[in-house]
């Protein structure tokens, strides 16, 4: 079987993913997403190119490299881990909410408002204190914790003078007292494979920002939120970021479609970079639909 990656760069993830791979006796072409140059107005061309691939995995940092590649390789039958609709859900966290609410995934009340004076609006209506974030990004990066009016009216201003479309969307969420700590659940092919609590002094608790990682047991409530949660957003090999609220229970934060996994393999015990090849493989052997338990995109 012949594998492609397309990367931004080989970081400790990719690293892992090659040598499951290796272990399995399959070499894995390196495709830079910054040297990349896809053919699309001529299907004869861009089909020499790759269509060699039995799969293409998708490991890009930047998430309109991720999604207009994948976009171009599944428009031309090219099988990818993971496909376009995925990325195109899981990298928009208000597309993100919208699926998981529509198939009954427990989540934080979420508004959403397009100007500054509405996003106020909807921020009192909340009540303080909200989290606001911006509908595109990752690593914790560029959350506001919003305690008080006089914090909302500065923010909201900051965001409206940077001007750029991705700070002209309001992704406005409850915030939840969460126990200094959240979970991120991995989900391949449709099974929960591993799950770690992430804890921090901070609100903020992503392993990016400082988090520590530790095991967390799996129970039949998270297993079952986990796998709507994948389906909700096309399955694949994904990861859920979960807040236990104390009068709610389990809340789905947002999915990761290029998810990170270094910090989780020790506290778990799980090997996720075996478990993502053997899905890759899969989907190589028997298509996206039967690799994924079903799930169609």
């Amino acid at each position: 079987m012949k594998i492609g990656m397309l990367h931004s760069r080989i970081r400790a993830e990719e690293k892992l993913l090659l040598q499951a791979f290796n272990k399995r006796g399959i070499e894995v072409d390196l495709m830079d997403d910054r040297k990349v140059i896809f053919e699309i107005s001529s299907e004869h061309c861009f089909a020499e190119r790759y269509s060699e691939y039995d799969v293409v995995v998708e490991r890009c940092i930047n998430h309109s490299r991720a999604l207009y590649s994948l976009r171009i390789l599944n428009d031309r039958g090219i099988k990818t881990v993971n496909s376009a609709e995925v990325a195109a859900v899981c990298g928009n966290k208000l597309e993100t909410t919208s699926a998981l609410t529509a198939h009954g995934v427990p989540t934080p009340r979420t508004l959403v408002a397009f100007t500054p004076e509405s996003a106020l609006e909807a921020i009192d209506e909340l009540g303080y204190p909200v989290v606001l974030k911006p509908a595109v990004g990752s690593w914790g990066r560029l959350l506001s914790k919003i305690n008080d009016r006089d914090c909302a009216e500065a923010i909201l201003e900051h965001k409206e003078i940077l001007g750029s479309y991705h700070h002209s969307i309001f992704y406005i969420q409850e915030y939840t007292n969460k126990p200094m700590r959240d979970i991120r659940a991995f989900v391949i092919g449709g099974e929960v494979v591993a799950a770690i609590y992430r804890h921090s002094d901070h609100w903020i608790t992503n392993t990016a920002r400082g988090g520590e990682s530790s095991n967390c047991p799996i129970s039949d409530e998270m297993r079952e939120i986990c796998r709507k949660g994948a389906i909700a957003v096309g399955g694949g090999t994904v990861a859920l970021d979960l807040v236990e609220d104390p009068d709610k229970g389990l809340l789905v934060l947002e999915v990761n479609y290029t998810m990170e996994f270094r910090n989780s393999i020790e506290p778990t015990g799980v090997d996720i970079p075996d478990r993502m090849v053997d899905f890759v493989l899969n989907v190589g052997e028997n298509g996206w639909k039967e690799a994924n338990n079903g799930v169609a995109v």
